[in-house]
């Protein structure tokens, strides 16, 4: 026992910080919403942080904001449904950096909330093909470079509708199951390579997206069935997303955290 307490005591408190100096992050989705907020928060850690999104000046506009912030920032165009779009940017990335990422979020994601019954072979594609095709493709090109360099962190941003059902969230859910799955395969796979692979998985955040429950007039009745009773913040997301950024999280992989408000523990 004395040993285990010195041995403790004898840790460098930076090891079990959420200290990212000296790491490189790619966010992408890093527009708007959650992905854009997980960019600063990763930046005000100590990280250099490229932000990915379709819309090239809308992450250079955040990038520069930043880096007016102190960070070390940079944004660059990518469109995660284009093999060719990765790859440019990842070779960007290196070229601008001298290395890949040691962190990937995978934050870039679309909804459609429409009826089961109306949706069509278009909006399932469309919704598969960002929020787990691109997923896996922008992971994958991630991961064999974290490999090379010798580890990393990808964190791929879920949702709790991929955990359990929600009325008119088909394509969006089963999207979001399947890369729960995706994410935990990787984990396996990956975890002799020291890349550790985790899911964040948000439940009702307030973001541009989510306002379209509230536009459908679902907010009252989605918030009746939180027990906190309230719908959660982008900062609400940070500290797991440290955790499983960061060298605190080392021993972490193939997580799912879901951070939710109580919803999913709630009862029938």
């Amino acid at each position: 026992m004395n040993q285990n307490t010195n041995h403790a005591s004898s840790l460098d408190n930076e090891e079990m910080s959420f200290n990212l100096k000296d790491k490189l992050a790619l966010v992408t989705g890093a527009s708007s919403g959650i992905g854009q907020f997980l960019s600063g928060a990763l930046a005000r850690a100590g990280a250099a942080v490229v932000l990915c999104a379709r819309r090239g000046s809308r992450v250079a506009e955040e990038a520069h904001r930043l880096c007016n912030q102190g960070a070390v920032a940079k944004g660059i165009a990518m469109d995660v449904a284009d093999t060719d779009s990765i790859n440019a940017a990842f070779d960007q990335v290196c070229k601008e950096f001298g290395r890949y990422p040691d962190i990937l979020v995978n934050c870039a994601g679309v909804a459609l909330l429409k009826p089961f019954l109306e949706q069509t072979p278009e909006d399932l594609d469309s919704v598969i093909g960002v929020n787990l095709r691109g997923a896996f493709l922008v992971g994958q090109r991630a991961a064999a470079e974290m490999v090379k360099q010798g580890g990393g962190s990808i964190i791929n941003v879920a949702s709790t509708a991929g955990l359990r059902p929600g009325g008119f969230l088909s394509s969006y859910g089963a999207s979001k199951a399947g890369l729960i799955h995706l994410s935990k395969v990787m984990a396996y796979e990956l975890a002799r390579n020291n890349v550790r692979v985790n899911v964040l998985c948000p439940g009702n955040i307030e973001t541009d997206m989510h306002r379209e429950f509230e536009e459908a007039g679902f907010a009252e009745a989605l918030v009746k069935r939180i027990p906190q009773r309230r719908f959660g913040k982008s900062q609400d997301l940070v500290g797991a997303t440290l955790l499983m950024a960061s060298d605190a999280g080392s021993y972490m992989t193939g997580s799912v955290v879901v951070i939710d408000g109580g919803q999913i523990v709630n009862s029938i």
